[in-house]
């Protein structure tokens, strides 16, 4: 089977642009300047906004840059923590679907603040873990919630796929045998 005729098939260009634009999402996140530019001040308003937060539940809270410190535990939100990893495998999901625009807006947009509102559910979770169970929090972190956030991601993109996307209607060129 050649190229062309795998091409064809809604799944070999879905898979295939999938890879594509991750691989060019994440190697631009991984530029210097974009990182700069871009990575670091994500990060550090994640950081403030998880930091307000936990203000709002009282804790005597400073905010530095991307770190958290209170008298009861400290915590610094780096590159792999700011939900942007999850964001861009679920942007690369949502692009490479067969679906409208606008029903791919829609992925985007929502998908971005759901996955933003469960880093930051995890944030304030693990620094509480952070005080209150403190020999928990490196596998809470790595294993748990890590994996929670990514499947998370892939679940949103299932729903966003089955309830938004509609494939028949996205690609309208007839397709010869």
């Amino acid at each position: 089977m050649g190229f062309g005729k795998l091409w064809k098939r809604p799944e070999t260009r879905f898979l295939i642009l999938f890879l594509v634009i991750l691989g060019v999402s994440f190697t631009v996140v991984a530029v210097q300047y974009v990182n700069d530019h871009f990575v670091v001040p994500y990060t550090t308003l994640v950081a403030r906004t998880s930091g307000q937060i936990l203000q709002l539940f009282g804790e005597d809270m400073t905010i530095d840059g991307c770190a958290l410190r209170s008298p009861r535990f400290s915590v610094t939100i780096y590159n792999g923590c700011n939900g942007l990893i999850t964001s861009l495998i679920f942007i690369a999901g949502v692009l490479a679907f067969p679906a409208r625009w606008s029903a791919k807006v829609i992925g985007v947009v929502g998908g971005l603040a759901a996955i933003q509102i469960i880093n930051l559910v995890r944030i304030i979770s693990l620094f509480y873990i952070g005080i209150f169970f403190p020999r928990m929090f490196n596998s809470s972190h790595i294993f748990i919630w890590q994996s929670i956030v990514i499947l998370f991601g892939v679940s949103l993109w299932i729903v966003w796929a089955q309830r938004f996307a509609d494939p028949q209607k996205a690609d309208q060129t007839p397709t010869r045998n």
